[in-house]
């Protein structure tokens, strides 16, 4: 019987599985501190930790310069400035228009240049149609910031990235932030400062999309900023998200994001907001081929595989929604209500058929309806008729709605401590019930903690109930449609949970490379896929286990080592070119003698000719039988770097798509995690009479995977081991075959 291994994965090296960066040599492992930053940096100079601009000063300048400024009637110019004067003046700023032909501009005193300003600026707007040349002029200044409104770059193609390029090298040297270039005007708008409690902080790379959320204002939602970003040749999403987590007015962030400049740069972000407790929610484009090839030519920046996308941003507490409508409900949710006190949901309704359907679509979204206690049941059957389902959802018949009763009802429901969300589907307006029932309903909002939703379902939008009643209440959360709620509902209650128990793997950074990784490095062949063999010595390193095996060059090599491995044996061709063994019929099973072996190495050998494969031996294998086959993996994402990847092994993977990724670093939690995911679970649980598995020897072999992938960064560009044999419970899981392609 083959021992189990899973015991030996110990808390340090738990404790040094984190994130270092793309770079591959050992020395990546050793970590400094800049002492002007006290920031925790790789010996590469890559962060652990995402830093935090400051840009007080661009939302909040002393002073402003529009460079390009104009008050010609016709001129797309002149009405920019005649938006940012007018920004200038409710911000407080002094505003300097320059334009070196023009001795003033809407009665100010115009500059010919930057340098003959009367003073040092914080923030500079380019209305000009190339702002390279300017980048100099602004350092020579020591501007602190700039807005590049002009188009024509990465959105374009190859030469417009390469001017983008080299926009971003000059400013890199240059010292200063830029916003843009392809942006827009939105940081720059009025928003409301009549409205309490806390606010949305926007992001969006395309301005007309943050539409909506900006116009959550007239139904008395705050907004603080909106950060424009375009396409991000210097500031971008990550720097607003990290910004952003640190204000103190700001309770949730609103992003809609085409495609991400730096994969690692937006997880320290959201590793930042996680820490901070304010709650990230995104719409991300790309789900689907389309919509990734036309975010590209939007913003001229990758996408990003979309699973890998979506397990990032899971990882990290980011909550991905669909569309412009759930992004603006589910930030307001976020934003503005208080921490669950519960997690049970009562839907509560004056019909049945309308409970019933909104309780279907709520359970089916995994929300947790409980069935109230018998005595709870009992006290609302003062006040509803006998006849009526009160369990969960809770049906009042009506007429309950319209007098004292209705009160009593609503807070009974919300006394109840297994109770954290109080949800009323009013599917249309019907005075005075309706009326009655919203006041009633906002009037126990304001006496609790517990979070109070209502859905009105009416197309119209103009009743006084809904408009002043449920709209003038900060406590209740209003919603248009029954998905909408229930999506914005589930990531309440997602956040929380996630929040409550938040550890960044960020803070557990190793700092020497493990013996394994020194022993790896001897094995990699640059430029070369390994041989099944040599992808196994690389597992050895790691202390994966794998079959014990004999690689021989002879027939009477291989039956001296099938003595020595046991009867039965399995033989495999093992060559550096070998991806499909089976296919080929380079693969022989259940062999019991030594003529069985014998023929087989020929037969072996003879295919690995005709097919012209050349082999570096053939693989003696010990046969291990009765387990689980599943795969474990590592690939390499354009947009994070290594990737990990578990699901079903053999040709399950390929025929069922039933995988789970993650993007280190992750701890174990994240590893169980993913196989909660995989639709196949249920084997690893044992079906139909099988035993159950040994789910914590697969668990570490997830991160025995991880830190390869962690310490060999992008020199191993691709990690498959599949069949991985996961044996029954306590005896461990066995690699059976690998393949390994180095950078």
């Amino acid at each position: 019987m083959l021992g189990s291994t899973h015991g030996t994965l110990t808390t340090d090296f738990r404790a040094r599985v984190v994130a270092c960066g793309e770079e591959s040599h050992a020395a990546v492992h050793s970590m400094t501190v800049d002492a002007a930053t006290e920031c925790v940096l790789d010996v590469s100079g890559r962060p652990l930790h995402a830093a935090v601009p400051d840009l007080d000063r661009f939302f909040r300048p002393a002073s402003v310069a529009v460079i390009g400024a104009s008050d010609a009637e016709g001129r797309p110019n002149t009405g920019i400035t005649r938006q940012l004067i007018g920004w200038a003046e409710r911000v407080g700023a002094r505003l300097y228009p320059v334009h070196p032909t023009r001795e003033s501009v809407f009665g100010r005193a115009c500059s010919p240049s930057v340098a003959e300003l009367p003073e040092q600026v914080d923030l500079a707007v380019l209305l000009v149609g190339d702002p390279l040349p300017v980048i100099e002029e602004l350092a020579q200044a020591k501007v602190r910031f700039a807005v590049a409104f002009a188009s024509g770059f990465a959105e374009t193609g190859e030469e417009g990235a390469a001017a983008q390029a080299r926009l971003a090298a000059a400013v890199e040297r240059s010292g200063l932030r830029l916003l843009g270039p392809n942006t827009n005007l939105n940081a720059f708008e009025r928003f409301r400062d009549d409205l309490d409690g806390p606010a949305i902080a926007l992001i969006t790379q395309s301005g007309h999309q943050g539409r909506p959320v900006y116009t959550l204002q007239e139904l008395g939602v705050r907004l603080s900023h909106w950060a424009p970003t375009g396409n991000e040749a210097d500031l971008e999403t990550a720097d607003f998200i990290s910004y952003f987590s640190q204000r103190p007015e700001v309770g949730a962030i609103a992003c809609y994001v085409e495609g991400l400049k730096d994969g690692r740069s937006f997880l320290l972000a959201a590793d930042r907001a996680a820490r901070a407790g304010v709650p990230v929610v995104t719409v991300k484009v790309g789900r689907t081929e389309t919509g990734a090839r036309m975010a590209a030519s939007h913003t001229g920046k990758l996408t990003g595989a979309d699973q890998v996308v979506d397990a990032a941003m899971r990882q990290f507490g980011v909550i991905r929604v669909d569309g412009l409508d759930e992004l603006q409900d589910t930030a307001t949710l976020l934003a503005r209500a208080r921490k669950p006190q519960a997690e049970g949901v009562v839907v509560y309704s004056i019909s049945g058929g309308t409970g019933a359907h909104f309780s279907d679509l709520a359970t089916g979204a995994g929300l947790s309806l409980p069935t109230l206690s018998e005595a709870k049941q009992r006290e609302l059957h003062e006040w509803i008729p006998g006849y009526l389902n009160v369990a969960n959802p809770v049906d009042n018949g009506g007429h309950p709605v319209g007098d004292w009763r209705g009160r009593k009802i609503i807070d009974a429901i919300l006394a109840d401590p297994d109770v954290g969300v109080l949800i009323c589907p009013i599917t249309g307006p019907f005075p005075p019930m309706s009326d009655k029932l919203a006041q009633d309903l906002v009037d126990a909002a304001e006496t609790t903690d517990k979070l109070v939703c209502v859905v009105w379902g009416s197309p119209v939008g103009t009743e006084e109930a809904y408009r002043t009643t449920l709209l003038g209440s900060s406590r209740v959360a209003t919603f248009r449609t029954f998905g909408n709620c229930i999506t914005a509902v589930k990531a309440y209650l997602d956040h929380h949970r996630f929040a409550a128990s938040y550890r960044s793997p960020f803070d557990e950074a190793p700092r020497t490379p493990s013996p394994s990784f020194r022993k790896a490095q001897a094995l990699m062949r640059p430029g070369h896929q390994l041989s099944e063999h040599a992808a196994k010595q690389l597992l050895r390193a790691y202390g994966i286990r794998v079959p014990r095996e004999q690689l021989v060059t002879s027939a009477a090599a291989s039956v001296r080592a099938a003595g020595l491995v046991g009867y039965p044996v399995v033989m495999k061709a093992s060559g550096a070119r070998l991806a499909h063994k089976t296919e080929l019929g380079l693969v022989k099973v259940g062999l019991t003698s030594a003529s069985q072996v014998r023929d087989a190495y020929r037969e072996l050998t003879d295919i690995a000719r005709y097919e012209g494969i050349e082999l570096d031996g053939i693989l003696v294998c010990q046969m291990v039988e009765r387990g689980v086959e599943m795969m474990v993996g590592v690939t390499q994402d354009a947009l994070f770097g290594p990737t990990v990847t578990v699901g079903l092994g053999g040709v399950l993977v390929e025929v069922l798509h039933d995988a789970a990724v993650r993007v280190p670093p992750f701890g174990e939690d994240q590893a169980r995690s993913m196989l909660g995911e995989l639709r196949g679970r249920a084997l690893l649980e044992g079906v139909r009479g099988g035993p159950p598995v040994d789910v914590d020897a697969l668990v570490e072999v997830v991160l025995r995977v991880q830190r390869m992938a962690l310490e060999l960064g992008d020199d191993l560009t691709e990690l498959d081991i599949n069949p991985l044999m996961v044996l029954g419970r306590g005896q461990g899981a066995v690699a059976l075959d690998a393949l390994a392609v180095c950078r």
